[in-house]
């Protein structure tokens, strides 16, 4: 039986472009319930022109903050992406695995940049 669920996300956001916080931000809302039941899910980027990493940070990277490593490879699939794409994921991944590691860490050293930047 297979109960694996796909998404196609230029059907989802309406077009071929991935490059926008929003049209990111509506496959995350999508995979996250799913995965939160235990369905595996397949992100099916068919018929997509271009993806830019912040649609993968939020669509993808953000799972790291709700799920395990061990649980996202277990029940997400990602299919149709370029090899160029899927290195890109490949860093967005690595990148989301090390922030969620220590979210506080990192936006309190994102803090003191910032801070630092205003007071020049």
């Amino acid at each position: 039986m297979n109960d694996r669920v796909s998404i196609r996300v230029a059907d989802l956001i309406g077009g071929p472009l991935c490059i926008s916080a929003e049209d990111g931000q509506k496959v995350f809302e999508k995979v996250l319930p799913l995965l939160k039941n235990g369905k595996p899910v397949t992100i099916s980027f068919d018929h997509v022109n271009m993806v830019i990493s912040l649609f993968l940070n939020i669509a993808i990277g953000q799972l790291y903050g709700s799920f395990s490593e061990d649980e996202v490879r277990a029940l997400v699939r990602v299919e149709g992406l370029s090899g160029d794409d899927m290195e890109l994921l490949k860093r967005v991944v690595d990148n989301a695995k090390r922030y969620y590691s220590n979210p506080k860490g990192y936006d309190a050293a994102w803090q003191e940049e910032e801070e630092g930047e205003s007071e020049q």
